[in-house]
């Protein structure tokens, strides 16, 4: 399915350009602005602001499609992002070999965002066979309650192995780096789902970076363009 450009007053490369641009670089919008006028498009970055929050989502929606298989051994973790003064935490997988599962934003770090996390994930990606967590109690919860759900909905005997061991995760603790030095020049999000929308356009560029999708010779920007079409 495309992502629909219908409606637009610019051409969808230069909308698609300019949310690449935003979401794998360390920019302001008014930053954005400037260099967008420098390749003769005059856009307020107000207008930019509404293209991430718009076009990103769906685009990570596509990424999630499209991606190339990932193995069963996860390893998740959250973040902390602020939003408005406030914090929020950014659930986050990865498998053993740090490709992207998925990722979830949340404004609670509880045994309730813990379960609907898992069960995205699992969604997206099938069932692990182990997953890795830190000492989290509310983590953990949320992974028994998948368990639990696999014995009392599906019968399975069979259930996720569920470990808890620090230097297991060094694995997504290190890949939280690359969304951090992303979002520590925004300082702060003015709302949630500007945060939400952003954080997943983020993700996609990171997903391509790390070559999560069949592509021959196209460039970052091609692939995220692809994602749209």
């Amino acid at each position: 399915m495309m992502v629909d450009f219908k409606g637009s007053h610019y051409p969808k490369d230069v909308i698609l350009y300019a949310v690449f641009f935003y979401v794998r670089y360390a920019v302001s919008y008014r930053d954005l602005e400037e260099i967008m006028a420098e390749r003769g498009v005059s856009v307020d970055h107000a207008t930019l602001n509404r293209w991430v929050v718009k076009y990103s989502p769906l685009i990570a929606c596509q990424a999630q499609r499209r991606k190339s298989a990932t193995g069963n051994s996860w390893r998740m973790d959250e973040t902390s992002i602020q939003v408005k003064g406030k914090w929020t935490y950014f659930y986050r997988a990865v498998d053993k070999f740090g490709k992207t599962l998925d990722f979830m934003l949340s404004e609670h770090r509880d045994e309730a965002a813990a379960s609907a996390f898992f069960a995205r994930t699992i969604k997206t990606n099938g069932w692990p066979e182990k997953v890795v967590i830190d000492k989290s109690g509310a983590n953990l919860a949320g992974l028994q309650n998948i368990n639990w759900l696999l014995l009392l909905l599906y019968g399975w005997f069979w259930l996720i192995e569920i470990l808890q061991v620090k230097y297991l995760n060094n694995t997504i603790e290190q890949d939280h780096r690359f969304i951090k030095k992303l979002t520590r020049p925004m300082k702060g999000f003015k709302s949630f789902q500007s945060a939400s929308a952003t954080l997943d356009g983020i993700e996609v560029a990171h997903m391509i970076r790390k070559r999560q999708f069949s592509t021959s010779g196209q460039s970052a920007f091609q692939q995220f363009a692809a994602l749209a079409a």
